[in-house]
């Protein structure tokens, strides 16, 4: 079902029973896409909004490394799998990233492009559902400090984000200090985002901050329950010992027993029959 809900999503990724080499490409640059994909927010912004002609330019050159890199990927997966057709019938969402950020990027500004940018910006939504359901490694007692690196990081580009989207926020301290109160859902009120964008970017930390705070919530329970897991493991292993111990003599003891009653039964003591060998 999961599968097929990608498929029909136009993320279905490499066709079942294809070239093995193409799953092994698929996961390593698996990372790298979720890095284009998040390029879409930046370049969205940059392009849409009141800002001067450098960042826009930024936005554009953001959307040509879209376009470089869905491009690159396309291109080499069909090279690799061997279901061409299939790939491209249950991929057609990076083909309408490629076209909208092809677009972008050359300055043609139609009126299927915003659609198109639209479009962009749910793949984005959907590859940040698979970043979070692909961070189960982060429920382990291990992973508290990648969480709060995690954490920081979304910080700093959250803080950045409200610098520039915001009109009220004129430092980055100060961009930093919107991203955190938003998160956190603790709004003191000092600072609340008024444009449009920020707002669109509130919104998107208030869940951000949600499933960090739950990760890091899991993870501290997952550090204790570890304690206690390996305490156990400790205690069963000694307990383990202790009874193979206790076997191993009662096994000598019937193996005692046995050589006595085998004595009884033949006339022959184990005093002297070593004596009657002689």
């Amino acid at each position: 079902m999961h599968r097929e809900l990608r498929r029909f999503l136009g993320m279905g990724g490499i066709p079942p029973h294809d070239n093995p080499h193409a799953y092994i490409w698929e996961r390593r640059l698996h990372w790298v896409m979720i890095v284009a994909a998040l390029l879409s927010i930046p370049a969205f912004y940059l392009e849409d909004s009141a800002s001067p002609v450098v960042l826009r330019t930024l936005g554009l050159e953001l959307d040509l490394v879209i376009f470089s890199v869905f491009a690159g990927e396309l291109l080499w997966m069909l090279y690799l799998t061997r279901q061409k057709v299939t790939y491209i019938k249950t991929n057609w969402l990076n083909l309408l990233i490629i076209l909208g950020a092809g677009l972008n990027a050359v300055g043609w500004q139609t009126e299927w492009v915003a659609l198109l940018r639209v479009l962009r910006v749910l793949y984005v939504g959907l590859i940040l559902a698979r970043l979070f359901s692909s961070l189960r490694n982060l429920f382990t007692p291990d992973a508290i400090i990648s969480v709060v690196i995690l954490g920081m990081m979304v910080m700093g580009v959250a803080g950045a984000g409200f610098y520039w989207l915001e009109p009220t926020v004129h430092s980055f301290g100060d961009g930093l200090w919107l991203a955190f109160v938003t998160a956190t859902t603790v709004g003191y009120g000092d600072f609340v985002p008024t444009s449009m964008a920020a707002r669109l970017l509130a919104m998107l930390m208030v869940v951000i901050g949600f499933s960090i705070l739950s990760l890091m919530t899991a993870s501290i329970a997952a550090f204790f329950v570890g304690e206690d897991e390996k305490r156990l493991r400790h205690e069963m292993h000694s307990d383990i010992k202790e009874l193979r111990d206790e076997v191993g003599k009662l096994r000598a003891e019937m193996r005692e027993l046995m050589q006595q009653k085998t004595g009884q039964a033949t006339g022959v003591g184990p005093e002297n029959r070593d004596s009657g060998k002689t």
